[in-house]
C-alpha cells in the first residue's frame, strides 16, 4: 500500500469536526429570513457554534447578547448598527460583541454567510424592549436532533464514545467553496471590498499583519483578540508547514477557508474549506499539516494554553498562552479588538428585561 498523503490518518480513529457543506440550512424560528448550519452546542456551558445566514434585506432583531459573541463575515455584506453607529461588513470582517451589550441592528445587505461563536444565550426583542423570544445552546442541539445531524463532540470522552450516523439529506455548500477564500483575509488586488468599520470591536482582517510565530517559520499569524481574563485568543493562520507535536490544554475551535488540512483521524486527502473542527481539551496531535502547495488558512479560537513536546511521553519543550500572543501583538505594534469598553452605552441598557 503506497504512502497516505496524511500521516496522522487513522481510520478506526475519531474525527472531532463537521463539514458545514454537507448539511442543509435550517431556518430560525420567530427570525424570518435567518436560518443556520450548527456545529457545536454544549448543554455545560451553553456555549454554541454554528455558521449564520441571512437573506438579502432580512434582518436580526434588537438583541442583547447574555453572554460574549465572536464572529467573522464569509460572504455577502451586511450592516450593523449600535450605538447609532453605523459599520458596513464585508467578507473579511471579524468582531467581538461583549455580554451584555444591545445591538441594535444586524441587516444583510446581501445574501450575507456568518461563522459565529456564541458565548451564551441571545435576547430577541420586541420593539418596545421586552423580550420576544431566546435563542440557545438547546435550540440549537434540538434543531439538530430533529433532523438527525450530530453535532461536533464536547469532550475527549464524548469523542470516544460516539459513533455518529453521517447525515443523509442534501446539503448546500458554504459561498468560500466556490473560490479562493484567501481572499477573505489577505490584502491583494483581488481582494474582497474593504469593510466600513465604525465600531472599535470590528476590524478587517485583511488589515492585520501576518506575524511569523518563532521557532515555526511555516506558521503565520493574524491575532485578533486576547482575554487576560479568560485566557481565550482569537486569530487568523497560515499554517504551510507540519505543527510541531502538541496537546490542546484548554479547548480550540477552527474553520478551514482554504487549502486541505491533515489532521489525525483522516481522510487521507485531509479536509477543505467549510469544515469546522472543535478540539477538546486534552486533544494531541502529533503532524498537523498542510496537504497541497496551496496555503492552509484557517480561523482559530484558542480556549486555552497549547503544550508542546517532541512525541509522545516525551517532556515539554513549549507552552503557548495568551500571555505570549499578546506579547507578540504588543511587539509588532499590532492593536487588538477590546475584549469589553466600559464606555459602552449599550452595556445593561435593556434593563431591565420584561417577560
Amino acid at each position: 500500500m503506497s504512502e497516505l498523503p496524511n500521516p496522522e490518518y487513522n481510520p478506526s480513529g475519531v474525527a472531532d469536526c463537521i463539514d458545514t457543506n454537507k448539511m442543509p440550512w435550517l431556518p430560525v424560528k420567530n427570525v424570518p429570513g435567518m436560518s443556520i448550519k450548527p456545529a457545536r452546542a454544549s448543554s455545560e456551558s451553553g456555549i454554541f457554534s454554528l455558521i449564520f445566514r441571512l437573506e438579502a434585506g432580512s434582518s436580526l432583531p434588537a438583541s442583547v447578547y447574555l453572554g460574549s459573541m465572536d464572529m467573522l463575515i464569509l460572504s455577502g455584506q451586511a450592516e450593523y448598527v449600535q450605538e447609532g453607529s453605523t459599520s458596513i461588513l464585508n467578507p473579511g470582517t471579524w468582531g467581538f460583541v461583549s455580554a451584555n451589550s444591545k445591538v441594535n441592528s444586524f441587516q444583510a445587505i446581501e445574501d450575507t454567510e456568518v461563522l459565529a461563536n456564541f458565548y451564551s444565550a441571545v435576547a430577541f426583542l420586541n420593539e418596545d424592549g421586552s423580550i420576544n423570544s431566546l435563542f440557545t445552546a438547546m435550540d440549537v442541539l434540538q434543531m439538530a436532533k430533529d433532523i438527525k445531524i450530530t453535532l461536533v463532540p464536547n469532550s475527549l470522552t464524548e469523542c470516544m464514545d460516539l459513533d455518529p450516523e453521517e447525515y443523509k439529506g442534501n446539503g448546500a455548500p458554504l459561498t468560500i467553496t466556490s473560490g479562493n477564500a484567501g481572499k477573505l483575509v489577505n490584502d491583494t488586488a483581488d481582494a474582497a471590498t474593504t469593510s466600513e468599520v465604525t465600531h472599535p470591536h470590528f476590524v478587517d482582517t485583511k488589515a492585520v499583519p501576518w506575524l511569523v510565530l518563532p521557532g515555526m517559520e511555516d506558521v503565520g499569524l493574524k491575532i485578533l483578540r486576547v482575554s487576560e481574563e479568560t485566557g481565550y485568543v482569537s486569530l487568523i493562520v497560515r499554517h504551510n508547514g507540519v505543527a510541531d507535536p502538541h496537546t490542546h490544554v484548554g479547548a480550540s475551535d477552527f474553520l478551514v477557508l482554504q487549502g486541505q488540512l491533515g489532521v489525525r483521524a483522516g481522510p487521507p486527502e485531509g479536509y477543505g474549506p467549510g469544515v469546522w473542527f472543535y478540539e477538546p481539551a486534552g486533544a494531541r496531535h502529533d503532524a498537523t499539516q498542510r496537504l497541497t502547495d496551496e496555503d492552509l488558512i484557517y480561523t482559530a479560537n484558542l480556549y486555552g494554553p497549547v503544550m508542546f513536546d517532541s512525541g509522545p511521553g516525551t517532556q515539554i519543550e513549549s507552552l503557548l498562552s495568551w500571555v505570549e500572543y499578546k506579547g507578540m501583538a504588543e511587539a509588532n505594534g499590532i492593536k487588538l479588538v477590546p475584549s469589553t469598553r466600559p464606555d459602552d452605552s449599550s452595556l445593561l441598557a435593556w434593563a431591565p428585561l420584561q417577560s
